[in-house]
């Protein structure tokens, strides 16, 4: 059984068909990105494997688990975190601070707010920060952090919940050459040291070859090709309808 298995999902919102019957798996372990052109359907895909929405048909289950009719907080707690194509961190907080935060909620404790919070989890928190990067910037305030760390943070946050599977939604997207780089290096070295399986939407090629160990193409809300990087990029379809190649 695979760890994550997407069957049959469709999505309608009206008369559009956002997602149309689309079926993956997802190995434990694999690095699976899912590519294609802007309007392909990616974060609606995402939105339906992490419980933001509701497939209209079809089902998704994680390790056996059917996902479905949980909560976002629900499948957060039972091995899913995830990352958005926007930054999503509490600006006027600080590093440590978002991560903080993140791992009282992922805790599920009872917080008094007139209780002084500054010592809870703090070797914890700090682990997470030197892990994404970041230890050096730990009490600089999150919105005042260049783009780059901001998604570093993010990822921080995401492994507050200590996942078993991260979806991220475009990690590069609006980074520098450098920031991409970096980047890069910086999410090969994490799935791998902490086991996580990981799925990923990027549009950009060199981090999808770079970072992919299996790559699914979705264009019109629909899975076109499976398979391994160097299958993807030699798949007609693949290089006439993303690549834009005749």
């Amino acid at each position: 059984m695979a760890f994550l298995e997407i069957t049959g999902a469709t999505k309608k919102f009206g008369g559009f068909v956002a997602i149309n019957d689309v079926s993956f798996a997802v190995e434990r372990g694999a690095r699976h990105a899912i590519i294609g052109p802007n309007g392909a359907g990616k974060t609606t895909l995402f939105n339906l494997i992490s419980g933001l929405i509701l497939p209209t048909t079809g089902s998704v289950t994680l390790d056996g688990k059917r996902l479905s009719r949980m909560k976002p907080h629900e499948i957060v707690r039972i091995g899913m975190a995830r990352s958005f194509q926007k930054v999503n961190v509490f600006p006027r907080k600080t590093a440590f601070e978002n991560v903080q935060v993140a791992l009282i909620a992922n805790r599920n404790l009872q917080f008094n707010p007139f209780r002084d919070a500054a010592g809870l989890f703090r070797d914890e928190v700090m682990q997470l920060l030197e892990q994404v990067r970041l230890g050096a910037d730990s009490g600089r305030r999150a919105g005042e952090l260049a783009h780059g760390k901001q998604k570093q943070l993010e990822l921080a946050v995401a492994l507050a919940a200590d996942p078993r599977i991260l979806l991220l939604d475009e990690p590069t997207a609006g980074m520098s050459i450098a920031e991409t780089l970096s980047s890069i290096s910086l999410i090969r070295d994490i799935v791998q040291q902490r086991g996580i399986t990981l799925l990923f939407t990027e549009h950009d090629m060199n981090v999808v070859f770079e970072i992919a160990s299996t790559i699914s193409v979705l264009h019109h809300g629909e899975i076109i090709s499976t398979g391994l990087p160097d299958e993807v990029r030699a798949n007609d379809d693949v290089q006439r309808i993303y690549l834009g190649r005749e």
